[in-house]
């Protein structure tokens, strides 16, 4: 699941290299802190935050597949 967030972060950035990805375990729930560039945080999270839910639609699909809830946080 990092990895898959990971991956979808540094395919939109201009530095992939600053994008970083934690990952805080819970009982139930996963929490996924995405960390990106200043100048890339309005990409990740796009026109409405589009961009941002689209992310997060994917993730939660592929956590409940796994059976867990996974939340995914973009942090400044």
């Amino acid at each position: 699941m990092k990895l898959l967030i990971e991956d979808m972060a540094k395919a939109l950035v201009d530095k992939p290299e600053d994008v970083s990805v934690a990952e805080v375990e819970g009982e139930r729930t996963t929490v996924y802190e995405l960390r990106v560039a200043q100048t890339d945080l309005g990409k990740v999270i796009g026109k409405q935050g589009k961009t941002a839910r689209a992310m997060r639609t994917i993730l939660s699909a592929a956590g409940t597949k796994l059976g867990k809830r996974c939340v995914l946080e973009i942090l400044e």
